[in-house]
Formats: C-alpha cells, sequence, structure tokens
C-alpha cells in the first residue's frame, strides 16, 4: 500500500526529472485510468493509445499540479480530457468520410475515390491543406494545429472552412 507521503514524493521526484519516480506514478494509477479509457471508448486499442497519452499529458503538465486536489482526482481529469478530445476528432474525421463518400459512386471505386480525394488535397493552398490535414487526419485539436501552424485557433478555423468549401466544389458533393 502506498502512502500519500510516498504518492507526494513521487511526485515531487518526477518534477525534478526522476524517471522511477514518474514510472512509480504510472505503475499506480496504469489499471485506473485504462479501465476509464476503455469505458470512454468501447476499445482496448484506443483505451491503450488513450492511457499512454494522458501519461504523456500528465508528465507534461506536472509542473502546473498543485496539490488541490488529490493526484488521483487531476489524472482522471486529463484523462477524461483526451478521451473527449479523441471522441470529438473521431466524429470529425466520419463527418468528413461520410461528406466526401456521398458522391455518386459505385462501392468497388474506393481507390477511384481515394485518389481523387488526394488530388484535391493537394490543389488546396498550403496552409489550408496544413491545416486540414493537422485536425482531420492527424486528429489534432485546433489548438494544437493552431500552435504547430504558427496562427491563431480561429485562422485554423477560417482555414478549415475554406479548405472544405473548396474541396466540395470540386469533388462535386453537396
Amino acid at each position: 500500500m502506498v502512502t500519500g507521503d510516498e504518492e507526494a514524493d513521487w511526485i515531487k521526484r518526477s518534477r525534478d526529472g526522476d524517471a522511477a519516480a514518474f514510472e512509480a506514478l504510472v505503475a499506480k494509477y496504469q489499471r485506473m485510468i485504462h479501465a476509464l479509457t476503455y469505458r470512454m471508448t468501447g476499445s482496448m486499442a484506443d483505451a491503450e493509445d488513450l492511457a499512454q497519452e494522458t501519461f504523456i499529458r500528465a508528465y507534461r503538465q506536472l509542473p502546473s499540479y498543485r496539490g488541490a486536489a488529490k493526484f488521483s482526482s487531476w489524472l482522471y481529469r486529463i484523462g477524461i480530457n483526451a478521451c473527449l478530445n479523441w471522441k470529438k476528432s473521431r466524429n470529425r474525421r466520419e463527418q468528413v468520410y461520410e461528406e466526401f463518400t456521398q458522391q455518386e459512386t459505385q462501392p468497388d471505386n474506393t481507390d477511384e475515390i481515394t485518389a481523387k480525394i488526394q488530388a484535391a488535397l493537394l490543389q488546396l493552398p498550403d496552409k489550408q491543406r496544413a491545416a486540414l490535414i493537422l485536425t482531420v487526419y492527424e486528429e489534432l485539436n485546433h489548438a494544437e494545429a493552431a500552435r504547430i501552424l504558427g496562427c491563431s485557433e480561429t485562422t485554423v478555423s477560417w482555414r478549415i472552412f475554406m479548405a472544405r468549401k473548396k474541396l466540395k466544389v470540386w469533388l462535386q458533393c453537396e
């Protein structure tokens, strides 16, 4: 059984860069976070990815942990946010897929559709294509894409809007 003092020591040592201390925290909470992510996704593979993402985010955000809440509560919040972001990006991906495949096509010409989509993507201006790829295909949220692209979230949203508008015309989507 791990005491509160021992956990506090692991947190302090983890903040100071002690990898073994952070591994001890992961070992203590791994089952809890994996259960959470599995219940949120219903997929073992997605749960494993999201549990790993939760611990990566926790490690990066460890300096901001103030100890006002229990460490497990803080970790749960990170895990929930990771799952909610995953769900949003999955829904976006599915919506884009449906938009692009609602064309009148035969079921056996998916390679042709993929090639047509790829060709249309390559016609987009670089900044619009980058914003669309980061958010739809790489599943980043607008804030993450904005940091990568060196612009505001509003700019990312505008670029995605314009890219989708052009793609709908080029791909003859309604």
